[in-house]
């Protein structure tokens, strides 16, 4: 079994001394190597790796958010890479995935490895459900808001959550849509879309969060995605890889 892996790092000597460790694994085929979060989920929507060494640390896109951001079924092996230990990393030892501490020995890489190996071997889990509950044990939990502060030239605006009707992402900003009104966030959607995982918010697609008290309907369409339209007759696009998502805030399937 040729297993594809792929190394995330913003550090080239890191993802050098990762290569150089990989290249004597037989079964490991590195597909490519990632210098940011935003490439890394590109490369892994696209090609699918088995296995991927995730740096925590990165500007922009970091590990948590590409995981979070992350839609490929089934979801890749991760072992995260971090310099930066916390009480939470305990976490990573006791579950499926598996950490590495930098710097870290040649026996504790190998350690990771055979762990790899078993967990690929295994039959088949819910790593999803696995890996969103190591997110939630290592980043720390935030008030969920009432209200988005969101600037407007000289203006600074309280937007109520509740008002909100659906969320567009616009690179490292998302686009609020309040009724007829648009406000642009400097926040991620991954960002966001933790902030509101308690209020009744689903992501629909890559680049779509929708509140779901403002769903009028939905319908399937040939390719396996549903057409959902709001009430203020606004259409959506729900992907097929995101259906789960819905239908969990809604608790019934469609």
């Amino acid at each position: 079994m040729s297993i594809r892996t792929l190394i995330v790092d913003d550090e080239p000597l890191a993802r050098e001394r990762l290569r150089a460790l990989l290249a004597p694994e037989t079964d490991l085929h590195p597909l490519a190597e990632c210098g940011d979060g935003q490439e890394a989920l590109s490369f892994i929507t696209r090609e699918r790796p088995a296995l991927v060494f995730l740096d925590v640390e990165m500007p922009e896109l970091d590990g948590f958010g590409v995981l979070a951001e992350t839609a490929v079924m089934p979801p890749p092996v991760v072992v995260f890479v971090t310099a930066h230990p916390q009480h939470a990393v305990r976490a990573f030892d006791s579950a499926a995935v598996d950490y590495l501490l930098k710097p870290f020995t040649v026996e504790r890489f190998q350690r990771t490895l055979a762990r790899v190996r078993e967990r690929l071997a295994a039959p088949p889990v819910d790593l999803r459900q696995q890996l969103q509950h190591l997110l939630r044990e290592l980043r720390p939990a935030a008030p969920t808001p009432d209200r988005l502060v969101v600037k407007s030239g000289a203006q600074t605006l309280l937007v109520p959550v509740e008002d909100i009707d659906w969320v567009e992402s616009a690179g490292n900003y998302v686009t609020l849509h309040v009724g007829r009104e648009e406000h642009l966030l400097r926040e991620t959607m991954a960002e966001l879309e933790a902030r509101l995982a308690s209020r009744r918010f689903a992501r629909i697609h890559r680049s779509v969060l929708v509140n779901v008290d403002r769903i009028h309907s939905l319908s399937p369409t040939l390719s396996g995605d549903h057409r959902l339209v709001l009430r203020d007759g606004q259409e959506l696009t729900l992907s097929r890889t995101y259906r789960a998502r819905l239908e969990q805030v809604l608790g019934h399937p469609l």
